[in-house]
């Protein structure tokens, strides 16, 4: 039986590789691991609008990876002094590609960044900078590494197995929830830390980075799902 193809989207950002120091579409490896580990293959897929659908004809599952703040207007507000690091570009096309995915069920797994360009994409909004709002910095301690904290996930939900401590590393959250979406995980200090779509076979974002921890079961998870759609 032929592995299910798991789309990863990448980064596109400045690298350095023995002489040469380029533009280039990237992803920590962890995530390949995560998905090879899970009973995947990985695919690595540019941000693009051209040709999405094409993409999705390809893949069995779609996971949208971390990186920088998304360009507030994209969900109708201006830039606090602690958004850095937007790419138009990469939000363009993650939203577009991630449109076509929900419209066809293609089961998702959204991380971090992910985690919040899905709740624009259904209209929701994003808090700039969290530590405002709670008070610490907890969820990014240190830039550059991942900070580790509790979560409290629904038991009812589709990740209801899923414990904590997670890794974190991120400076925003979820504001106004998107629609369709419903909030199944939390962190201590009231952060919203993951949402499901309860209508799709598996549409799942997590504030966290799995790819970073122990626990496997979201790759699982995300798998089967593309094993079965």
């Amino acid at each position: 039986m032929s592995k299910p193809l798991i789309g990863i989207t990448t980064y596109v950002e400045p690298a350095s590789w023995g002489s040469w120091r380029l533009e280039a579409a990237l992803v920590p490896y962890d995530y390949v691991r995560a998905v090879e580990r899970a009973g995947g293959r990985a695919v690595l897929v540019p941000p693009d609008q051209d040709g999405v659908e094409e993409i999705i004809d390809a893949l069995d599952g779609l996971i949208f990876s971390g990186g920088n703040d998304l360009e507030p207007s994209s969900y109708g507000a201006d830039a606090h002094a602690a958004t850095n690091g937007t790419n138009p570009a990469r939000d363009r096309g993650e939203l577009a590609l991630l449109e076509a995915a929900l419209a066809r069920d293609l089961p998702v797994l959204a991380i971090c960044r992910g985690f919040e360009v899905l709740n624009v994409a259904r209209g929701g909004d994003l808090v700039q900078h969290l530590p405002e709002v709670v008070g610490h910095e907890e969820h990014r301690a240190v830039a550059g590494e991942f900070s580790e904290h509790e979560v409290r996930v629904d038991p009812s939900s589709r990740i209801g197995e899923v414990r904590g401590p997670v890794m974190s590393h991120h400076h925003q959250g979820v504001g106004r929830i998107g629609d369709g979406l419903r909030e199944v995980a939390w962190a201590e200090d009231g952060t919203v830390e993951a949402l499901e779509d309860p209508e799709k076979p598996f549409v799942v974002g997590v504030l966290w980075h799995p790819e970073a921890g122990e626990d496997q079961r979201l790759f699982e998870q995300l798998v089967e799902a593309a094993r079965e759609s």
